[in-house]
């Protein structure tokens, strides 16, 4: 992949995985060129085979942007920060990484549930 993009510049991936935290859910989305969308999905899927075999996996789902944009959207859940970064850090998967198109700009950032009274909760 070209380039991991953070979502928030002051407060990057590699941050986040520093701190402990349970139920965390990634949510990364990426740009990428319209001639790259088939090596792109092959490559995330090959991706997602790994995190899926990985300890504290939950679950991963991709989205596209309808209509022509190239945009995609995946979020996945973790146990913990703990897992997501063992995983993140492997050397398998930091191969892997480099196989996505070079098109292709990823922005990773970890999220918690929030409570809110009456809507949903944490």
């Amino acid at each position: 992949m070209s380039l991991l993009r953070p979502l928030d510049p002051s407060f990057p991936i590699e941050r986040q995985i520093g701190i402990d935290a349970s139920a965390v859910v990634l949510v990364n989305p990426f740009t990428l060129d319209k001639a790259d969308e088939a090596v792109f999905l092959k490559t995330w899927q090959d991706d997602a085979e790994f995190m899926k075999r990985q300890p504290g996996f939950i679950s991963t789902q991709l989205h596209r942007a309808i209509g022509e944009s190239p945009a995609y959207l995946n979020y996945a859940v973790w146990e913990s920060t703990a897992h997501f970064r063992a995983a993140f850090t492997h050397p398998d998967f930091l191969a892997k990484i480099a196989t996505y198109p070079t098109s292709a700009v990823a922005s990773p950032h970890l999220f918690k549930k929030v409570a809110v009274p009456g809507i949903c909760v944490a």
